[in-house]
């Protein structure tokens, strides 16, 4: 596997990609998180835009995309009930599909966030995504308390950090 930025060609993708991942999240038990249109295709095409957004590719095969950016995110400003566990510069992840074409993508993709921001990231997901909490958990990211996104909904909000060899 390897990760690669999105283009504008990869679009068709991007989007069976994240209507697989809302179907997966479904069946799963969370049916609310990103309902029947999110992340809607112009917020794709601007992440695309932007440069954050990456494909998880194998044999040309498109297997996962998320949102990475080494960036300041404004709902992390304030958590409740915890702490971040620094104030450091750190890598956020969003928008995370790996909609289970393989086995281990999701951890590859954090894997090589966690490299690229230099060993300091974090990420938030919504109560019901189970999958996710576990995937977070089993690679070692600790969760440090709640934040709310822009609209007031809560997310679970989690940061691993480590040294970078």
């Amino acid at each position: 596997m390897e990760i690669r930025k999105t283009a504008m060609e990869d679009l068709d993708a991007a989007l069976s990609l994240y209507a697989r991942a809302r179907q997966f999240m479904k069946e799963n038990g969370n049916p609310s998180q990103w309902g029947d249109s999110h992340p809607p295709k112009s917020q794709v095409i601007e992440d695309i835009r932007r440069g954050h957004s990456y494909l998880c590719v194998e044999g040309g095969q498109a297997l996962g995309i998320f949102y990475y950016a080494k960036e300041t995110e404004p709902t992390y400003a304030k958590i409740y009930g915890g702490a971040w566990l620094n104030d450091a510069p750190y890598g956020v992840m969003h928008r995370v599909a790996a909609p289970g074409a393989k086995k281990g993508v999701a951890t590859f993709c954090v894997r090589w966030c966690l490299k690229e921001s230099g060993g300091n990231i974090r990420i938030d997901t919504h109560k019901d995504n189970i999958p996710m909490q576990k995937m977070l958990e089993k690679n070692g990211f600790l969760q440090c308390g709640t934040i709310c996104l822009s609209d007031g909904s809560p997310r679970l909000a989690y940061q691993k950090t480590e040294p970078v060899s």
